[in-house]
């Protein structure tokens, strides 16, 4: 398994201790960190919003559940066409289309060509 995939599954690990602890502001944290190292590989990026689709409907947040269908509609069209918004956090409050700083401590993980 690959750094990327590691750093991706450890982010999804503390985003299910944090769900576990009933901290959903820490969940929807680290579920953002995870979606910004998947970006640039499908199926974990579809994976984060799968996963941030079934924790907003488990937390009755209908408009980030309908937003996460969205994503989850516009993600392999992104990955065709080249255009995936690197730094995203992929959540319905900032735009699906928008790049975002890449947090520090992510950028060694996702390389510097993708940290400019």
């Amino acid at each position: 398994m690959m750094q990327l995939e590691i750093a991706y599954w450890a982010e999804i690990d503390a985003f299910r201790q944090a769900r576990a602890g009933q901290d959903a502001a820490d969940a929807w944290h680290y579920l953002e960190r995870a979606h910004i190292l998947s970006q640039q590989i499908l199926r974990l990026h579809l994976h984060a919003h799968a996963v941030m689709l079934i924790f907003a409907i488990s937390r009755r947040e209908w408009r980030e559940a309908r937003g996460q269908v969205l994503r989850l509609m516009l993600a392999p069209v992104g990955a065709l066409l080249g255009r995936i918004p690197l730094g995203n956090t992929g959540r319905t409050s900032v735009s699906a289309f928008v790049p975002m700083p890449i947090p520090e401590e992510l950028r060694h993980v996702l390389g510097q060509e993708q940290c400019k």
